[in-house]
């Protein structure tokens, strides 16, 4: 889905200019569905570069202005910069640098239904491109190393422990070599078994010792671990729930659940791989000093080949990074499959879908293990070699140190000692390089999860927000034009002017696709639009904190969810303990006394998907007396009774012509018996505002409301 954005950043980078990419996902006007070319265009020419789509031919390739951005295999972008007689190099965002064939290259690039042309964008830099200020960070400042380690500040106590643990059991490993050494030249030379005895003994002690502070190392890291993950989700679920609607738009549940899942690397990296890096490091060093204090020559060949030994490992951290974003690309499509499927069985059973549903999983299984044969292969080359490396110096060590044995500058005893310093020395080699590669893995989900923390708040703390609505409560629009995201959208709402008088109800009809609940959704601060304004009263909407808005509205939408709860916390969402009044006030308007009599346990039935099954009418009630649990200001209706039959259609809307007295109702709904009693009929058609009036006007000038509701009035043609 970044494969635009990413394609401009490198074409940027190769004129000169580090642009921050995720501004250009904002320039490029994401979507769900990525990004086409045309938001593409329009993003770059932002940024100061001029540019020009264009359909050629592959031997006209010649002429064009390189690097550019190919549309390639009609889903995906990528950078085009160097072309001779025999291959095309491409930098493809999903795999990096690539060297094609022509035909490897035709295949990808042409179109099947353009056989002979293919779709590029050319780019080329202007003065302005040289001159644009960098973007600045985005408010939701990103996270940190430094950031992260504060989660840490509050368990110094603990570290102090560990630390002290960390030297002690340095010093109880130290002690062992010095002790095998004693037995071989002392006890056996000597024939001393006393001598033995108690050096047995003395290992017995030091391992229990080892093993105790080993214990107590794990309790204490296990503690901080648990307390720092939890703190460091906490946190990341905060920012989330910051975020404006509009960033959970251009995601899927997949992605994001990705994103949460990296945080577990970070909290992993920075309590295990850290502080057992920190315990290998002293090792290293304190053992490093005793491999030299015996043999200094073995100490060299140890040396050169850890040194051998660590850049075979680092040659390999390029195709690891990029094995990792394709892993996290098909971990995510799998995590959204998985969703779809068992949120969507009812639909799949119905359309006896099941086979080729499944076949798009087992799609994504197949994808997935060809990843694994590639890191697995990886996996293989990097430990051949480590492995290669690791015998070939443990073979030299063996034979310098016998040598030295029977040179007679070594006893045996010292033998066997530097056969277990170069074991103790071996380990902690392989840890600082496991925490490397740690490293490189944490710094990769530390760079998905800014993605979220680089997104601005919907409510940024540096802001003076109202925080009590203004005297009048009336609500307008002003040529208000609105269209969703993403390039060479139409405009679903063209020079809006609406009035929503305090105190009034105002219904909103018309056709499918007309716009009525994208006018819902701007009222409700979902989306900003994109010309005009919407005033409360005397202060804009944007003037008010979004908290505050939101709590003055009682809001029933068509995809409004049902919560895996009881069905008094489902009505009194929000509230720790449910004000039992409003609750039976809720239940008397929505009409759901019947339905909760059944209930085995009353209102304290669980319902959702942790409990009881319930009928689309039974949901819809559920909702309209969740948003009249609120006792709100502004009751905004999006065809909240559309799934009712006519008997509770009729009770409940007698019940809330009551509630609504005084308050300021906005209802979407397309049936007669729900807004012939408005104050106010709004009737729009493809975007615009047609009609408005009472309901016995508009039936007289028989226009667009007439046709809409004649059906329902019986009035034939």
């Amino acid at each position: 889905m970044d494969c635009g954005a990413a394609c401009i950043k490198m074409v940027s980078k190769h004129y000169g200019r580090n642009v921050d990419i995720y501004w250009l996902r904002k320039l490029c006007q994401l979507t769900r569905s990525g990004v086409n070319l045309l938001g593409i265009s329009e993003a770059a020419e932002k940024i100061g570069f001029r540019t020009q789509g264009v359909k050629v031919s592959s031997e006209k390739l010649v002429h064009v202005t390189i690097p550019c951005i190919l549309h390639w295999r009609q889903n995906h972008f990528v950078v085009l910069y160097k072309v001779n007689k025999k291959f095309y190099f491409i930098a493809d965002p999903a795999s990096g640098k690539r060297k094609l064939t022509k035909d490897e290259f035709l295949d990808n690039w042409f179109a099947h239904n353009q056989l002979f042309n293919g779709i590029l964008l050319m780019l080329t830099p202007t003065p302005h491109f040289y001159d644009s200020e960098e973007q600045g960070e985005p408010a939701g400042a990103k996270l940190r190393w430094g950031k992260l380690l504060r989660y840490f500040q509050i368990y110094q106590k603990l570290f102090v422990q560990l630390l002290l643990g960390l030297l002690v059991g340095t010093i109880l490993q130290l002690v062992t070599p010095f002790l095998t050494q004693s037995v071989v030249d002392i006890g056996i030379n000597t024939r001393n078994i006393n001598f033995i005895y108690l050096i047995l003994i003395a290992q017995i002690a030091l391992f229990i010792g080892q093993t105790g502070v080993e214990f107590i190392r794990s309790w204490i890291l296990l503690h901080i671990s648990t307390r720092v993950n939890i703190s460091i989700l906490t946190d990341l679920l905060i920012k989330l729930m910051k975020l404006p609607m509009i960033f959970f738009e251009t995601k899927t549940s997949g992605d994001i659940m990705q994103r949460m899942a990296d945080q577990q690397r970070i909290e992993s990296f920075l309590t295990g791989s850290t502080l057992g890096t920190l315990f290998s490091f002293v090792n290293l060093i304190v053992f490093g000093f005793v491999l030299a204090f015996y043999h200094t020559g073995i100490f060299l060949v140890f040396a050169v080949t850890t040194i051998c030994y660590t850049a075979w490992i680092l040659l390999f951290l390029k195709q690891r990074r990029s094995l990792d974003y394709k892993r996290f690309s098909i971990s995510s499509d799998n995590q959204t499959q998985i969703v779809e499927l068992v949120g969507a069985i009812q639909e799949i059973k119905l359309n006896n879908s099941e086979k080729q549903k499944r076949w798009v999983w087992e799609t994504i299984q197949a994808r997935l293990f060809k990843f694994k044969v590639k890191s697995l292969a990886l996996s293989q080359y990097q430990q051949a070699g480590s492995m290669a490396i690791n015998q070939l110096k443990s073979i030299i060590i063996t034979f310098m140190s016998a040598k030295a044995v029977i040179d007679g500058d070594l006893s045996l005893g010292g033998m066997v000692a530097i056969q277990y310093i170069v074991g103790m020395v071996s380990n902690p080699i392989e840890h600082i390089l496991s925490f490397i590669q740690s490293y490189q893995d944490a710094k990769i989900s530390l760079e998905r999860i800014n993605e979220i923390y680089s997104e601005e708040d919907e409510e940024p703390v540096g802001k003076d927000w109202l925080r009590e609505l203004p005297a009048d409560c009336s609500i307008h629009m002003s040529n208000l034009t609105f269209r969703y995201p993403g390039a060479g959208n139409d405009p679903v709402l063209t020079d809006i002017n609406l009035l929503f008088p305090e105190g009034k109800t105002t219904a909103i009809v018309g056709m499918s696709g007309s716009g009525k609940t994208t006018i819902l959704k701007l009222l409700l601060r979902f989306y900003e639009p994109e010309k005009g304004q919407i005033h409360i009263g005397s202060a804009g909407i944007g003037q008010i904190g979004f908290a505050t808005w939101r709590s003055a509205c009682g809001v029933v939408m068509q995809d409004g969810f049902i919560f895996a709860d009881t069905i008094e916390r489902n009505i009194a969402v929000g509230d720790e303990f449910p004000d039992q009044k409003r609750v039976e006030d809720a239940i008397r308007i929505a009409n759901l006394q019947e339905f909760i009599e059944e209930q085995p346990f009353g209102v304290r039935t669980k319902i959702g998907i942790a409990g009881k099954g319930i009928s689309q009418g039974q949901r819809q009630r559920l909702l309209i007396a969740r948003a009249v649990y609120k006792d709100p200001h502004y009751i905004i209706f999006d065809e909240a009774t559309n799934a009712l039959d006519a008997n509770n259609e009729r009770v409940i809307i007698d019940n809330l012509k009551e509630f609504l007295k005084n308050r300021t109702a906005i209802i979407v709904a397309h049936r007669l018996s729900t807004v012939s009693h408005a104050d106010n009929i709004v009737v729009l058609d493809k975007g615009r505002v047609v009609e408005q009036g009472i309901h016995r006007d508009l039936t007289l000038q028989r226009g667009k409301y007439y046709n809409l509701v004649k059906n329902q009035l019986e009035l034939g043609n």
